[in-house]
């Protein structure tokens, strides 16, 4: 089972981005919502996504952590030439500049590296961002209604998000003879109108093959 499909000739109905992978079996996010990735390989995650979407995405992370984006990483999966970098000096900054690029509707994909995993509140006004968002996409012709994606650490857990998703790398399974792609567990623990479910994600070539379950 997947999330919902909308329809998208309507402003109050959204649509759907497939997940890596998930386009033929209909697995997915509901776009014009906030949605949480957790996980070791959350950041491999949201940078596949991203190479399922097109248009600019608007990647916000803390900027008092050494850690960045490496553009050669990213290449690997997507244009890094598509990527908005946003550095916030303050953990409430993330939450601020997450919500106005979702309430403008101008990105398709807003991707925020939370510091803490946020509470109710703040995920409710991000959501309800993202629906004003899907709101000024209509309005403005754009087409396409923002996705907001919040990267959480540890176990996650944000309450209020439309759906959580946790990866993790597995062994990739290469040999002396054959060299084989990076293979993920993604399981989705929670989501509005479809059940917790398990599958391996490996990369083909340039793609993503979605195969479940995984042999645990």
């Amino acid at each position: 089972m997947s999330l919902p499909i909308f329809n998208s000739h309507g402003p109050h109905l959204r649509g759907m981005q497939p997940m890596p992978g998930g386009a033929a079996a209909g697995i997915g996010l509901a776009r014009g919502r906030v949605h949480e990735f957790c996980g070791p390989a959350r950041v491999a995650l949201a940078v596949q996504l991203m190479a399922e979407c097109a248009g600019p995405v608007l990647w916000i992370c803390p900027g008092w952590q050494a850690e960045r984006l490496y553009p050669d990483g990213v290449a690997r999966f997507a244009d890094p030439g598509r990527l908005i970098c946003a550095r916030a000096r303050r953990p409430e900054d993330i939450l601020w500049a997450m919500e106005e690029a979702l309430r403008s509707g101008a990105v398709p994909l807003v991707v925020a590296e939370m510091a803490a995993v946020p509470g109710l509140t703040p995920v409710r006004r991000l959501n309800l961002a993202a629906e004003a968002g899907a709101e000024a996409a209509h309005h403005a012709g754009r087409g396409i209604t923002p996705l907001g994606v919040m990267l959480t650490p540890g176990e996650g857990g944000a309450p209020g998000a439309e759906s959580r998703w946790r990866m993790r790398p597995l062994p990739s399974g290469s040999t002396l003879l054959e060299e084989r792609g990076p293979v993920w567990h993604l399981a989705r623990e929670r989501a509005r109108g479809a059940p917790p479910a398990e599958w391996r994600l490996r990369r083909e070539g340039r793609g993503a093959v979605l195969e479940g379950p995984p042999a645990l």
